[in-house]
């Protein structure tokens, strides 16, 4: 099943945070395992559309730990692509750095902070779920203003 395909499903979802299908389609996506093993530096950039520059920069910050291949380039395993996948999504969404230092630490810390960690999750989510009724407002105004103009505001 293609990404776009996996996104749709997970966005027609989202009217239902508990569905299995939710979970599922995020399981896949983060699911990211490189045919030939390892990815590069460039590979994983264009797979998620950041930067190199961001991925060296979540290991320098200590977000992420990378393995480097003989010639010591960076190597980016499964996990370490999972983790960035994550961190990629969580970045767009608006959370802060220092945040999600802290929420790294948690998990390399263990099992024992899965309530803090969830805790910090579902702060976020009411935060992005704000950001979404305060954008959909946002873009009502903007489909009126066009509209006003005798724009069209189909998509």
């Amino acid at each position: 099943m293609a990404t776009d395909e996996l996104m749709r499903k997970a966005l027609d979802a989202i009217g239902e945070p508990d569905s299995p299908l939710v979970k599922e389609v995020f399981d896949r996506l983060l699911a990211t395992e490189p045919p030939d093993g390892p990815m590069t530096v460039q590979q994983l950039a264009e797979l998620l559309d950041v930067s190199p520059h961001t991925l060296r920069y979540y290991e320098r910050i200590g977000l992420v730990e990378v393995d480097r291949d003989a010639s010591g380039y960076r190597s980016y395993r499964p996990e370490a692509v999972r983790r960035i996948v994550f961190l990629t999504r969580m970045r767009l969404s608006g959370m802060p750095i220092r945040d999600l230092q802290h929420y790294v630490q948690l998990v390399d810390a263990g099992d024992d902070t899965v309530p803090e960690r969830l805790d910090m999750l579902l702060e976020h989510r009411d935060t992005i779920r704000r950001q979404i009724r305060e954008l959909t407002l946002s873009l009502a105004a903007t489909e009126y203003k066009i509209a006003t103009y005798g724009g069209s505001t189909a998509p």
